[in-house]
């Protein structure tokens, strides 16, 4: 068994929660800070060609805009919004700041055409993020980007970018190139080992992968992340490769997500479900994926499958009091899991202490998509595959009864900028006698 559990303790506060600071001007952020920010001199302009036709699921989201007269007053000032300083005159990557919905969707029709380059500083290529970054924040941002017409017609757009991600026209970004290649120098020294724990041929051309889709996708070798205690039913082991990011104590039914704190409120984050009163004063632990982790999820514990479904929600929506800032997707993590695409899987687990629990994959930004390999009735076995991220931004809750006495390893327990990423199949926690 990896780590070292904590004692169970009852919480004295509500919520422990990763302190992400409190400037909200990109003009307080140096360049070196800027998450975004990659070579300058190749990004100057967003399109090709300013009087070709769009594609027709862009054009469907222009005439949407065009024809509803709140949407469309929302996508104008969204941009009118955005200040008018010197910081403002280019977006996060260093390309000169859109300023009107017409250049936006001449830019997402490039954007659907093609995969995203290896950099590593920009966030690993959120192209449609990276320019809505300033828009979002604005007041008729946060109201656009949580319509419901909006985010269908985003859905069937980034539906068609992922079309174009599982084709094999996707993989020339997988080549050796040290600084943009996703199999160059600089992105493997993210991905150690990649050759040995992951399923591919580094002698075939793109480590024979069929697309982009595929190597974000990829499969472990066996043996590459054994499970933890396999036959100790009282462990949890870690879904996801992932860094822990909050963990929270006796949260509510109901709670103020959208204020500063982006505390949880689990009616929300379960969509009012009819199993959501029994988590009601429990636990959430949260922990998120940056591009280059393993993007697969496994279950956390051996049990059967009591509900397994997706729930549609905003792609592009950021915590109200984040306000201008280069990390938003980071920074809204919290407020994301009540109103973000996302999944939830109910799982009864072998161990009575245990109980119901949930694993809750939530979508962020860009091709973000939830899919889930599990239903109803079926049993699972600790480690076992049960879905996956495809590609996009992603973190995820587990949430536990109030009853169910959980105790993390000391690693999650150390929310934060800079928190280790937990291998999957590690152990995260135990139940039981103290």
């Amino acid at each position: 068994m990896t780590g070292s559990i904590s004692a169970y303790k009852e919480p004295l506060v509500a919520i422990k929660a990763i302190d992400l600071g409190e400037d909200d001007l990109p003009d307080k952020t140096s360049e070196s800070e800027n998450p975004y920010r990659g070579d300058q001199s190749s990004i100057i302009t967003h399109t090709r060609d300013s009087n070709r036709l769009l594609s027709p699921v862009v054009e469907e989201l222009r005439d949407l805009i065009e024809d509803d007269p709140l949407i469309h007053r929302l996508f104008t000032d969204m941009f009118r919004e955005i200040p008018r300083q010197p910081s403002f005159d280019t977006d996060p990557s260093g390309r000169l700041q859109i300023r009107d919905y017409k250049t936006l969707l001449r830019h997402l029709d490039d954007v659907i055409v093609g995969a995203p380059e290896f950099d590593t500083q920009t966030m690993m290529g959120f192209p449609i993020n990276a320019v809505l970054a300033f828009p979002m924040a604005t007041s008729s941002g946060i109201r656009a980007f949580l319509n419901e017409k909006v985010n269908g017609q985003i859905r069937k757009i980034l539906n068609t970018w992922a079309v174009f991600l599982s084709s094999p026209e996707s993989r020339y970004v997988l080549n050796s190139d040290p600084n943009r290649g996703w199999l160059g120098a600089k992105a493997l020294s993210l991905m150690p080992n990649f050759a040995v724990d992951y399923v591919c041929n580094p002698a075939a051309p793109h480590f024979g992968f069929e697309s982009w889709d595929a190597f974000f996708t990829r499969r472990l070798r066996k043996g590459a992340r054994p499970v933890d205690s396999p036959h100790d039913n009282t462990v949890i082991v870690n879904p996801c490769e992932s860094a822990p990011y909050r963990l929270a104590f006796g949260v509510g039914a109901h709670d103020h997500f959208w204020m500063k704190d982006q505390s949880y409120s689990l009616n929300d984050m379960l969509a009012s479900d009819e199993l959501s009163a029994g988590f009601y004063g429990g636990t959430v632990y949260q922990a998120y994926l940056e591009a280059t982790n393993y993007h697969r999820w496994h279950s956390p514990v051996s049990g059967i499958i009591r509900k397994a479904y997706g729930k549609p929600g905003a792609y592009y929506a950021q915590a109200p009091t984040v306000g201008f800032d280069w990390s938003t997707p980071c920074k809204s993590q919290a407020y994301l899991t009540q109103v973000a695409t996302r999944a939830m899987i109910f799982i009864d687990a072998e161990d009575a202490n245990i109980g119901l629990m949930c694993f809750m994959p939530v979508g962020m930004t860009e091709c973000s998509s939830c899919e889930v390999r599990v239903s109803e009735g079926q049993r699972v076995e600790k480690g076992e595959d049960i879905g996956m991220f495809h590609y996009g931004g992603s973190t995820y809750c587990l949430i536990f009864r109030p009853e169910t006495k959980v105790r993390f390893r000391e690693e999650a327990m150390k929310a934060g900028a800079g928190s280790p990423v937990l291998k999957v199949n590690s152990m995260l926690a135990q139940v039981g006698q103290c």
